[in-house]
């Protein structure tokens, strides 16, 4: 059975995944911080992070974890899993990837997901990375969409659906989390 591509953001009620904690300077601030998941919600990221067999990032999204994950030591395992984890970081201009497990991916990124995708070992997650998103759901390579929507309206940023791809999605669920945040998980829909 071939893997799952699953991005899962977190998201503005204005569809911006852009910078959630910050360290971007993109300046939109932490908007992700004065909001808490909850007990469900973190259990709900944890469950997904463990159950995933690779990760795929743009340069962007990549920089800001690998500056920050080999660093953590946390208890619950979910740093140590994120350093574990097979990584593939999708860039023109990095010479190396030098976190764990990464490969960096230069040529054709359509064409080396499939690879990853006919592989074995368990979902593939994106996070953050619209750039990657940008280039990959035109190619119907996207087979998940888990979205945690904070409510709060940005007004600018990078949204997660680029201008001029039409994609038809089905809801498959729906979950509150702490401080009402909405978990949402689209598949492509079969009736496109």
């Amino acid at each position: 059975m071939p893997r799952r591509i699953i991005v899962t953001q977190y998201a503005s009620l204005d569809g911006v995944i852009q910078d959630p904690v910050g360290m971007e300077g993109s300046g939109l601030g932490d908007w992700t911080g004065p909001f808490t998941r909850g007990p469900e919600g973190d259990r709900f990221k944890h469950e997904e992070l463990m159950a995933a067999g690779a990760m795929i990032f743009g340069r962007v999204t990549y920089d800001g974890f690998a500056a920050v994950w080999p660093m953590v030591d946390d208890p619950e395992g979910y740093a140590a899993r994120m350093n574990a984890l097979p990584k593939y970081v999708a860039s023109r201009t990095l010479e190396s990837a030098s976190w764990n497990n990464s490969t960096l991916i230069t040529g054709d990124l359509a064409e080396a997901v499939r690879d990853v995708k006919a592989g074995s070992g368990g979902d593939v997650l994106i996070f953050g990375s619209a750039s990657i998103v940008h280039q990959l759901l035109p190619h119907g390579l996207i087979d998940e969409f888990r979205l945690m929507v904070y409510p709060t309206v940005l007004g600018r940023g990078i949204r997660l659906f680029p201008d001029g791809v039409a994609v038809r999605l089905d809801l498959v669920e729906n979950r509150r989390f702490g401080d009402g945040i909405v978990l949402l998980r689209y598949v492509p829909s079969a009736r496109a």
